[in-house]
């Protein structure tokens, strides 16, 4: 009986911390998204977060630590077992203009500059063999969530390895992003689509009807954030 008391202060104590860690993503990702990886600092995150730059600290190492957890958030959040980037929505609009996160932040800007973020964070990463493995490790996770996807959607007949087509829907998806933040007019989603699932069973593909084009597209992955927030 007498241990009672402690076990609930600790369980207590890693609430708070959780909830601190988890404030102080969320205010990352508005920094990030906002100002680019190599002008947020860590003081500024923990001022909108309402911490102290310790606060920081005792939850991750710096600042390459904090952007390693915020994309491995984003990918749990957005790359979840539910996730199917194959199926059509007739509900999708052609913009989230307009819409906003819940500190007032256009989400197309948000997602926009997050993707910028990440640009400079992964050049950054890719020179610091510390960072690498960590780095790998949160590719890995957006590849093996492509393969969950590869294993329940492929030809039965196909000879291609799940997890090399699952690698090439990965390099699709991130490819297709890299265009429109060059100033590309983004691929219509229909499109994107219809091209994985040529990746996965060509034959059958091939034979259905071409998507709809439509005079403009959302910025890759602003409806997915979107839905976040309805």
């Amino acid at each position: 009986m007498a241990d009672r008391p402690a076990s609930r202060s600790r369980r207590s104590r890693a609430e708070r911390q959780q909830e601190t860690r988890q404030a102080l993503i969320l205010a990352a990702l508005d920094a990030f998204s906002r100002d680019g990886y190599h002008a947020t600092s860590l003081e500024g995150i923990a001022n909108e977060a309402g911490f102290s730059k310790g606060a920081v600290y005792s939850n991750f190492s710096g600042k390459p630590d904090l952007f390693l957890a915020l994309m491995e958030f984003n990918l749990t959040m957005l790359r979840d077992s539910d996730w199917d980037p194959l199926s059509s929505d007739e509900q999708v609009s052609t913009s989230a203009s307009g819409t906003r996160t819940e500190s007032g932040v256009e989400i197309a800007d948000m997602v926009r500059g997050f993707g910028l973020a990440t640009l400079e964070f992964i050049a950054t990463a890719a020179r610091d063999e510390k960072l690498v493995p960590a780095l790998r490790e949160r590719v890995q996770m957006m590849i093996d969530a492509y393969a969950r996807v590869v294993t329940e959607a492929r030809s039965e007949d196909e000879s291609l390895p799940a997890d090399d087509i699952a690698r090439l829907m990965t390099a699709l998806d991130q490819g297709v992003t890299i265009l429109a933040l060059s100033g590309i007019t983004s691929l219509d989603p229909g499109i994107v689509r219809a091209g994985m699932r040529r990746l996965m069973d060509p034959d059958a593909a091939a034979r259905e009807p071409a998507p709809e084009r439509r005079d403009s597209a959302p910025f890759p992955g602003v409806e997915q954030v979107r839905r976040l927030f309805d």
